[in-house]
């Protein structure tokens, strides 16, 4: 049985510990037992997390794990020397090594991500890479995995980062039921972008909702407002108003920002030729994708296309 430790210190983030029901879910019958998971601290006993929540912990003890997880707090401060100490032991006795959140400080201040790559919160990795400049930060990644050492983004990329690591042990028919199981819409990749269209749009009522729905399961086709209209029950006057309104944007401008979304990833995941992805992603050829590259993000999709090439390398 591999054991999965979590380790927290006061004033831990309590999304810290999202993670760990994919675990508990990994053992639910047909599955065999795979996981010892148990929550760690440098004492045990109850630790208070940021919120007033305090959670029953374990004295860390024996650094050896197959897996050892390093919660965050809200803020990032400097490591106790303890904490320094130990997670460098169990950074050499362990299988695994990871990080949620802003915990990559903790394991960076241990000096385990020197010339290695890794992520963090978008809103930190400025100060993460002027802290610690021989890290190869990868700010817009869901989680990196660099040898042993795995980090992820903002607090629910642990979900994602722990999906991968019981993939990685059980398969992906096992992730794909405990994603199904715990209700998760999708499934992250670790290269998809933490930058998402949908949440920059911010739809408030359910008529834009849906037509946005419509137009992301429809990126390969013809998407035109008066579909759209049609979806949301208005007017097409009517709708681009709304539209325009609750999203600041035209109806033909949220789609393109969709339509790169999608084709953004396809290029990070390096399975695709640019022009399949173009296709897919319902751009009527490269040229016009290029073009909405360059509005979006100012590169090129070939910029995106080598980044992910590099990943997989």
């Amino acid at each position: 049985m591999q054991r999965i430790g979590f380790l927290v210190y006061p004033g831990f983030q309590t999304m810290t510990l999202a993670a760990l029901p994919v675990f508990e879910c990994a053992n639910f019958p047909p599955n065999e037992r795979r996981y010892d998971v148990r929550v760690l601290s440098e004492d045990g006993g109850l630790v208070r997390s940021s919120s007033g929540l305090t959670v029953y912990t374990e004295a860390w003890g024996d650094p050896s794990f197959d897996t050892l997880i390093v919660g965050a707090k809200t803020v990032p401060e400097p490591t106790a020397p303890a904490t320094v100490s130990f997670i460098q032991e169990s950074a050499k006795a362990s299988r695994r090594l990871a990080s949620i959140c802003l915990g990559a400080f903790v394991v960076a201040d241990a000096g385990l991500l020197n010339g290695r790559r890794a992520t963090t919160h978008w809103k930190h990795a400025a100060s993460f890479k002027a802290r610690f400049p021989a890290v190869i930060m990868e700010e817009d990644r869901i989680f990196v995995v660099d040898g042993n050492i795995w980090t992820s983004a903002g607090m629910t990329a642990g979900v994602d980062l722990a999906l991968a690591m019981v993939e990685e042990d059980m398969g992906a028919d096992v992730a794909r039921s405990i994603a199904k199981l715990l209700v998760i819409y999708h499934r992250r990749a670790g290269g998809q972008s933490q930058y998402s269209a949908l949440l920059q749009l911010q739809p408030k009522s359910d008529r834009v909702q849906s037509a946005l729905a419509f137009a992301k399961q429809n990126l390969n086709g013809q998407i035109s407002v008066e579909q759209l209209a049609s979806v949301a029950n208005l007017s097409v006057r009517h709708f681009r108003r709304a539209f325009k309104t609750e999203t600041g944007h035209s109806p033909t401008k949220a789609v393109e920002m969709l339509r790169v979304e999608a084709a953004r990833l396809m290029i990070e995941q390096g399975r695709y030729p640019l022009k399949t992805v173009a296709k897919e992603a319902g751009f009527e050829d490269h040229e016009r994708m290029r073009r909405a590259f360059i509005r979006a993000f100012g590169r090129p999709p070939q910029s995106f296309q080598r980044s992910g090439h590099s990943e997989s390398a």
